[in-house]
């Protein structure tokens, strides 16, 4: 573990069968876009930052706060019968994604500090290119051990049983593995050429079928997604080169 990565609790945490959900920058941000949208909604408290000199230099400053590239969100929340037991919930969301090199290292942490903290599950969210088929909608879910196997099932969800998943999940996938760590990780289609509002919240649909006591609602992004996306394609539209000959490659389509 690298010396000058750590974790600073901007308050000691007494978190009891906690899931904590990882939404770190991925295809169409929307992982991203989904672990903010939890936090605002559930208003989550910023309980601690995930600290390193490799780290990009900069501070995120919204409404007058200062809020860490790296973060760490909590609340606790109330359980019913029909979602996972647990009594907190926590968010881990990045504006960035770390160098190759940190990732096992910033894993590792995540998970000693998710078994200091009575952790029961880790759940990423990443986003997949949906390619050549842009009405590909179905999440797809891999996850560690029987347990998170078995919730696969209970939600209805279809395991991803052939191929690579890169990334922070890719690494958490594989060091859940190994050290014995519940990990699920949910794979959502998205766009690739810009943010995807819509795939977010198709992620976040499943979130909560998954924790249906925090009536997580992510119609308001359902809403706003067909903005984003006229705004985000005219902004595209502007940005194109002059013509080009038929034999040269276009940048946009």
């Amino acid at each position: 573990m690298p010396e000058d990565l750590f974790i600073h609790e901007y308050k000691r945490l007494k978190l009891e069968r906690a899931m904590v959900v990882i939404g770190f920058p991925s295809v169409g941000l929307v992982s991203s876009i989904a672990a903010n949208f939890i936090v605002k909604q559930m208003k989550l408290e910023k309980v601690a930052a995930i600290i390193s000199n490799e780290f990009p230099p900069y501070s995120i400053v919204h409404e007058g706060v200062i809020i860490p590239p790296m973060r760490i969100h909590a609340g606790q929340r109330i359980c019913d019968e029909k979602g996972e037991k647990c009594e907190h919930l926590v968010v881990i969301t990045s504006e960035f994604m770390p160098d190759p090199n940190l990732l096992r290292p910033l894993v590792d942490l995540i998970i000693d500090w998710s078994r200091k903290n009575d952790v029961n599950t880790i759940l990423t969210l990443e986003g997949m290119n949906m390619g050549e088929n842009p009405e590909q909608k179905e999440i797809l879910a891999v996850a560690t051990g029987e347990r998170c196997k078995n919730m696969l099932s209970t939600y209805g969800l279809k395991e991803f049983n052939e191929g690579m998943v890169s990334g922070l999940s890719g690494v958490m996938l594989s060091e859940g593995d190994r050290l014995n760590q519940d990990v699920i990780c949910l794979l959502g289609p998205a766009r690739v050429d810009y943010p995807d509002a819509r795939g977010a919240a198709r992620l976040l649909e499943q979130v909560a079928k998954m924790l249906p006591e925090i009536k997580l609602d992510p119609e308001p992004l359902f809403k706003e997604a067909e903005t984003v996306e006229k705004e985000i394609r005219s902004n595209l539209e502007k940005m194109k080169p002059p013509s080009r000959k038929s034999d040269e490659s276009v940048l946009y389509g």
